[in-house]
């Protein structure tokens, strides 16, 4: 809501109004940033839509929040670079900066990256205010287009005061989802995002934003990373473990240049023989080394001083558990991590609080 400073005249004659009169003046639809990416969702037919093209499908919007449209990119989301993704960061904290009244934000963005982005977005936005990504699975003029409902959500979660403290968030399908949490569950499908085991954090209702729960790990005001100075990100790469699985792939992220590899191990954290010779070779170049797992759910905890039950190799002194971030979100966590820090424990520490 906003609050503007009135004349005194103006003053004294609201005074005299009924209530009811009173509450209408009040509930001035908050302002909400639209920034544009591209993506399916503007992903017409023969070109794409701009952010005002955009916004002119959603009916009704004008009675919920009062819009801003900037286009930051309008790419496939396969194009964005992550050098975008700095600028982006910068961009949204800047309009945040320098806009207190501004209730929330907007972003666009493929389905096919999308929670990389948020994820990304939930590290480096350091305010409370709501970032809400969205996306749509169908194209514009084609049957069963997702795209205006789906930032009509978008735009009522980023304008509720209710937002304001849980991250940034992902509107999609009716469904409100962390960006730390949600996960692309089907390539083609509406319902496409899910958040495995926890549930959403709440649904967009015909009536209001509702809420059922929060988030216990650090994100955006809490976080301390800072890429205001971040001139690249450095490379982390992920391999998947697999039966027969050779430790090449390994060796040769090392010898490319990459400063930390995501282990997508099978189960609670198997990797072939194979893969355990190369990750001790990617330890020996200092390499920094993170096991997650490709099962889509559960947590990989860090081992402790007594684990007859596993190969002796995976309990490496280097070894960083990935706790229950999917491979890809270990992936940009560790990046930014990797831009404040090498030291081991300290990564850790980032991956337990994250």
């Amino acid at each position: 809501m906003l609050y503007r400073t009135l004349p005194i005249g103006l003053a004294l004659t609201m005074a005299l109004l009924p209530v009811t009169v009173l509450d209408a003046v009040a509930a001035e639809p908050p302002r909400v940033r639209l920034i544009t990416t591209g993506g399916t969702i503007s992903n017409r037919p023969g070109r794409r839509l701009s952010p005002t093209e955009l916004v002119a499908l959603v009916p009704d919007l004008d009675k919920l929040v009062e819009t801003e449209i900037e286009e930051f990119s309008n790419v496939s989301s396969s194009a964005i670079t992550l050098g975008q993704w700095l600028e982006l960061a910068r961009r949204i904290n800047a309009v945040f900066d320098d806009d207190p009244a501004l209730a929330g934000v907007v972003v666009t963005s493929g389905t096919d990256t999308l929670e990389e982005l948020a994820f990304y977005l939930h590290l480096t936005v350091r305010h409370v205010r709501p970032v809400v990504v969205v996306g749509s699975v169908r194209r514009p003029e084609t049957p069963g287009y997702d795209g205006a409902a789906n930032l009509r959500q978008a735009f009522r979660v980023a304008g509720d005061a209710a937002s304001r403290g849980r991250g940034v968030l992902v509107a999609l399908n009716d469904q409100i989802h962390s960006a730390r949490e949600v996960t692309k569950v089907d390539a083609l499908h509406l319902q496409a995002f899910e958040t495995r085991g926890y549930g959403m954090l709440g649904v967009v209702a015909r009536d209001r934003i509702v809420y059922y729960r929060g988030l216990e790990r650090r994100h955006t005001a809490a976080s301390e990373f800072d890429i205001a100075q971040v001139e690249q990100l450095p490379r982390v790469d992920i391999v998947v473990a697999y039966q027969g699985a050779t430790g090449d792939l390994i060796r040769a992220s090392v010898d490319r240049g990459a400063r930390g590899i995501v282990i997508a191990a099978a189960g609670a954290g198997a990797t072939s023989s194979g893969q355990r010779d190369a990750i001790a070779y990617a330890y020996e170049q200092n390499v920094v080394v993170v096991v997650t797992t490709r099962t889509g759910s559960g947590r990989i905890a860090p081992r402790g001083p007594t684990l007859d039950e596993f190969n002796a190799n995976d309990d490496h002194p280097q070894r960083i558990a990935g706790e229950d971030l999917a491979p890809i979100k270990a992936r940009i966590l560790l990046m930014l991590a990797l831009t404040a820090t090498v030291d081991l424990d300290d990564i850790r520490r980032m991956f337990a609080e994250y």
